[in-house]
């Protein structure tokens, strides 16, 4: 299992910092079916905590049940971005995180997430001053240690740079070691790539031989089942796994995928083996999403559950619709504009009632950009 410094994982499967969709009541539903062995806050700006926005705060919200949990922090400026890991670990941090892989241009152009891929000398500033500042906080109760720094990288920023053999991240990831990171994640693109084409697992498996087992690393990018997992352990030989937009629609992957390294041999197993999981039934689906709002409204408020449910129920749809006798899928299109537009949670529950019911679906079903990141 997997060792992020003097941390002890329960598996060595990762919920990604997904902007916008890590919140505090989706990490729980992850964890609630099991096989979460550290799941990581949505991307937390470090000004934005230190100010106290509201948004900051209810992107940081943790609890007991919510460990441990990675802190995510963006930034360019080592001295910001170490304040920032000091709130983080007074709030509850288990692990702190940088990001050095955000290609969105709203980050890169204020120098963080994937920016740092061009100026290695300011990502190891980071990287130091954050250790330093962690030091300096000393033992955390968990482990009676620091609590660790790690990194999110990816390939590196050109993709011509990859192809040709220039990547940069066999180096940083070295680099990053040197000044005190513990673990680091690739995210096998580059940033021109952003989240199209393949992942480049022979990227990972770049990084993993340069390390050469100093620190751990993780492997990331489209991790959509369990075979998909096995084969990027399998092919580049990394220590974890870091699974992000597959989770979206199937919340129990991460029980899936360890029932599966365990099956395969990849995974420690207690006594005989189990039977593999079922695939979770309409019931089981409608009564996530039911629980993933409940938790939302009590999380949050009413307004943000809604406007999160209205944009995210096309995931869940997913493991909805019911083959029909003809081979294809069943519409449920009803069910999700039914959720889409509802402006109350009444609304919503009305919906999901109605659809427990037997209503709100029919027909063929057709491709739905909606249901795109």
């Amino acid at each position: 299992m997997l060792r992020i410094g003097d941390l002890q994982l329960r598996t060595n499967l990762l919920l990604a910092p997904i902007a916008g969709y890590c919140d505090l009541a989706f990490r729980t539903i992850c964890r609630e079916w099991g096989g979460v062995g550290l799941a990581c806050t949505d991307l937390l700006s470090p000004q934005g905590l230190l100010r106290g926005t509201a948004t900051s705060l209810d992107l940081a919200r943790t609890n007991d049940f919510d460990k441990p949990v990675g802190m995510q922090l963006y930034g360019s400026d080592p001295d910001i971005m170490a304040q920032g890991a000091h709130w983080a670990v007074e709030h509850g941090a288990s692990v702190v995180d940088i990001n050095m892989g955000c290609p969105v241009d709203k980050v890169t152009k204020k120098d963080g997430g994937s920016k740092l891929l061009t100026d290695l000398p300011r990502a190891a500033k980071i990287v130091e001053r954050v250790s330093r500042e962690l030091e300096r906080l000393g033992p955390s109760p968990t482990t009676g240690s620091p609590v660790p720094l790690t990194a999110k990288i990816r390939l590196c920023w050109h993709t011509a740079d990859f192809l040709e053999g220039r990547a940069c991240s066999p180096g940083l990831a070295c680099m990053l070691a040197d000044a005190g990171v513990k673990a680091v994640t690739v995210h096998g693109r580059t940033t021109e790539d952003k989240f199209a084409g393949t992942v480049r697992l022979e990227g990972i498996a770049r990084v993993v031989e340069s390390v050469a087992g100093r620190i751990p690393v993780i492997g990331n990018g489209d991790v959509r089942s369990p075979h998909d997992a096995e084969r990027m352990l399998r092919l580049t030989g990394c220590s974890g796994v870091m699974i992000g937009r597959g989770a979206l629609a199937t919340p129990w992957i991460f029980r899936d995928v360890w029932w599966h390294l365990g099956h395969v041999g990849l995974a420690p197993t207690d006594g005989p083996p189990t039977p593999r999981p079922a695939p979770p039934d309409e019931a089981h689906v409608l009564a996530c999403l039911r629980r993933f709002f409940d938790l939302m409204r009590e999380y949050r408020d009413d307004r943000y559950a809604v406007f999160q449910i209205n944009r995210r129920v096309s995931w869940f749809a997913r493991s909805l619709q019911r083959e029909l006798p003809n081979g294809k899928l069943e519409s449920i299109k009803p069910f999700k504009e039914a959720v889409r537009t509802a402006g109350t949670p009444s609304q919503v529950y009305d919906a999901l009632d109605r659809f427990a019911a037997g209503e709100l679906r029919g027909g063929v079903d057709s491709p739905d950009p909606a249901g795109a990141l």
